[in-house]
């Protein structure tokens, strides 16, 4: 009889102990922290001796830059359809509530007792705009390149009759305005836009032929833009005639001409824009008195700018209150056209031109996105070269008024009182709406597709220059 006692089996834990312990004595000997901090020392220090670490993290800093850069312009490029539309649509409707509030601000102390007869025709005109806007926004968009060859031709008749007719209205130094019984207009706004129209139409016609000097010239350049350009510097309108080149070199750049010839031309517009400046008394005075070198002149060609400046300065950051600016009793002569800018400031600060600049620049995106999410020249030419001209013109004027560029005579677009301006700047916004209407019913990429990369995008259209 075996008196042993029975073998009682071993527990979990007592068996997870047994298998640390066989473990462990079968593990290679690990360093201790000390230790291993000893040995790794010598090799931190062989690294940082030579840069490894500098280097290294120069190379992740240039990594995330990039990675921001991309991130920003994947923001700017590609977005929904449905926002687009709405970023061009909304931030028009906005700026040109803010033009009639500022028109009837800086216009409601006219001693004439006309204080609501400025803001209502301002109004009448605007309401004519949205409805040229809407209708632009439903056409069929085959129909809109036969417009822009319309709007070309019967811009330049009327540019004639004004050069060169009694019908002709000077104002201002320049004799831009077409005036027929109790209407007149400025010819030269609706140049612009047949500029545009009329140009992209061209120039996605010529295709691959653009790389040919003679086929990027022929009709666009001449006579095409050529003979615009000179019926309006007839007028003597130097302002508008900067604006006219800037849309010219920008559809020219996007349709691909080759960098060189920018080069001459750009060269060229300087010598003549220096000698109109030159052989023309009265710009010349603007050029010196935004020197300050004639500042004693009897005229006091001076008097304008400094009372903008005035302006701006004494809004502050939160404005002295809409409807209670100083500036616009006399001090600032026709403040509610080129020198509007400045009542905005003094009224709302700068919070107030912040925002206007934010609704430009959100402008700016809508239409640039409509602009590169199409696979049409012909759209891409136009929503570039309304951008071009709408968002340089308020450059040069926000420049004008804050000293950075003299005087040229150049409207805020969608603010300054103009009627004509008011309506085809709204005509032409209803142009991309259109555009962008047709992106908005083609519907967002299909669920699960993400958005193409830069790259990617870039292969699959035509690009925007060789």
């Amino acid at each position: 009889m075996d008196k042993r006692r029975p073998r009682v089996p071993a527990s979990p834990e007592q068996r997870r102990s047994q298998l640390r312990a066989v473990e462990d004595s079968t593990a290679p000997a690990q360093p201790r922290p000390a230790q291993r901090a000893s040995q790794e020392r010598p090799a931190q220090e062989a690294e940082d001796s030579d840069g490894a670490a500098g280097r290294r993290w120069k190379a992740e800093r240039t990594s995330s830059r990039q990675n921001r850069v991309q991130r920003f312009w994947s923001f700017l490029e590609i977005g929904n359809p449905y926002t687009t539309f709405w970023l061009v649509l909304g931030s028009t409707l906005a700026l040109a509530v803010i033009g009639l509030t500022f028109v009837l601000s800086s216009t409601s102390v006219d001693p004439t007792g006309g204080a609501f007869t400025t803001v209502s025709r301002q109004a009448t005109w605007a309401v004519i705009g949205l409805l040229g806007m809407f209708v632009m926004m439903i056409l069929p968009t085959s129909w809109l390149r036969a417009i822009g060859w319309f709007l070309m031709l019967a811009s330049m008749v009327m540019l004639a009759l004004v050069a060169f007719t009694p019908l002709g209205h000077t104002s201002g130094g320049s004799t831009n305005w077409l005036r027929i019984g109790p209407v007149q207009g400025q010819p030269s706004e609706v140049a612009k836009l047949g500029l545009v129209m009329w140009g992209a139409a061209v120039l996605a016609r010529k295709g691959p032929l653009l790389s040919q000097f003679a086929h990027w010239v022929t009709p666009f350049v001449a006579p095409g833009a050529l003979a615009v350009l000179v019926l309006v510097l007839a007028g003597g309108d130097l302002g508008t005639s900067l604006i006219i080149l800037l849309i010219v070199g920008t559809l020219l750049f996007a349709a691909g001409v080759a960098m060189r010839y920018f080069v001459i031309a750009a060269s060229l517009a300087a010598v003549m824009v220096a000698l109109l400046m030159l052989l023309t008394p009265y710009r010349m005075m603007r050029v010196w008195a935004w020197l300050g070198v004639n500042c004693d002149h009897p005229t006091d060609p001076c008097h304008q700018m400094q009372q903008g400046y005035y302006a701006l300065a004494s809004g502050g950051f939160w404005g002295v209150g809409l409807g209670q600016s100083r500036q616009k009793w006399d001090y600032i002569p026709e403040v509610h056209n080129d020198f509007i800018f400045t009542i905005i400031g003094e009224e709302l600060g700068l919070l107030g031109t912040f925002t206007v600049l934010g609704l430009f620049a959100v402008l700016a995106v809508g239409m640039f996105r409509v602009a590169y999410n199409t696979e049409d020249q012909f759209t891409r030419l136009v929503c570039l070269g309304v951008v071009a001209w709408i968002n340089g013109q308020a450059f040069i004027n926000i420049g004008m008024v804050t000293g950075v560029l003299p005087v040229v005579g150049v409207p805020l677009p969608f603010i300054s009182s103009g009627g004509s301006a008011m309506t085809v700047t709204l005509i032409a916004v209803g142009v991309v709406l259109n555009f962008a209407r047709r992106q908005r019913q083609q519907g967002p990429p299909r669920r699960g597709r993400t958005a193409p990369s830069k790259a990617a995008a870039t292969a699959h259209r035509t690009p925007i220059s060789a």
